[in-house]
């Protein structure tokens, strides 16, 4: 059984265009009546998706900016629904897809822990049990009772991805956001998600550091203006990439 399936998954968002001039009250009246509005324009985020993720398997997602890498992982997340098409994911599913996601910056670290914790499908109790474990993985006891618009970037990726591997997921989703942290935890994250691969969890990795990919996923996706451009070993997938940026870079000479 396959841990993550996605069959024919388009999704699209509108396009957001600030006015660069002014409206007056009677061009608003004139529109109003007439019912002549600004056409709606979208953009197409991903376009007709399959993909199937093995048990254990971890997957890595590659491609340039823009290309529907995190907008796949929050679709697979649950955080966006697709326009078009089926997802399923079995298990629990823990994200880590941007610095701070789930956070308010208001309340402290270890208000958050809680919550999120708690989101996550944890009792509070649980979180107790664990909440010692997430703190020193992640080093921030002198700043948990700190509110976490106070921390830096790092201490947030670190925060987030402590929580994030500590409610014993079956599914964990990672975009990105190991490339702010320092390199001693980045070594840290990536021995705790070698131990998920020994436990036979499932990882989704999105992000650009092609020696990671192929270092350490089974095997890779490379998405192209939404599309599924090439789906397989990292290495073959890794070298279609740069098979495609050549040609895009030779083109626009």
């Amino acid at each position: 059984m396959p841990a993550i399936v996605l069959e024919r998954v388009s999704k699209r968002f509108k396009k957001v265009v600030l006015r660069t001039g002014y409206t007056t009250l009677k061009t608003s009246l004139v529109q109003m009546f007439t019912g002549r509005r600004q056409p709606v324009e979208y953009v197409q985020a991903l376009r007709d998706v399959n993909l199937s993720v093995r048990r254990g398997e971890t997957l890595g997602i590659i491609g340039r900016n823009g290309s529907g890498k995190s907008t796949l992982i929050r679709i697979i997340a649950g955080i966006y629904a697709p326009d078009t098409g089926r997802v399923a994911a079995e298990g629990r599913v823990s994200a880590l897809i941007e610095l701070g996601a789930g956070f308010h910056p208001e309340f402290t670290g270890r208000e958050n822990i809680f919550i999120n914790g708690i989101i996550l499908g944890l009792s509070k109790r649980e979180v107790s049990r664990r909440f010692d474990d997430i703190v020193e993985f992640a080093g921030l006891e002198p700043f948990i009772d700190s509110p976490v618009r106070t921390y830096s970037s790092g201490m947030y990726m670190r925060l987030g991805f402590s929580v994030a591997v500590h409610v014993d997921p079956t599914i964990l989703l990672v975009d990105e956001v190991l490339a702010v942290g320092d390199e001693a935890f980045v070594r840290k994250c990536l021995a705790k998600m070698d131990e998920f691969k020994q436990q036979g969890k499932t990882i989704v990795l999105a992000g650009h550091d092609l020696q990671t990919v192929e270092r350490w996923c089974d095997t890779a996706v490379l998405l192209h203006e939404g599309c599924v451009a090439a789906h397989g070993f990292p290495s073959d997938v890794i070298a279609a990439y740069r098979a495609l940026m050549a040609t895009e870079e030779a083109c626009a000479v």
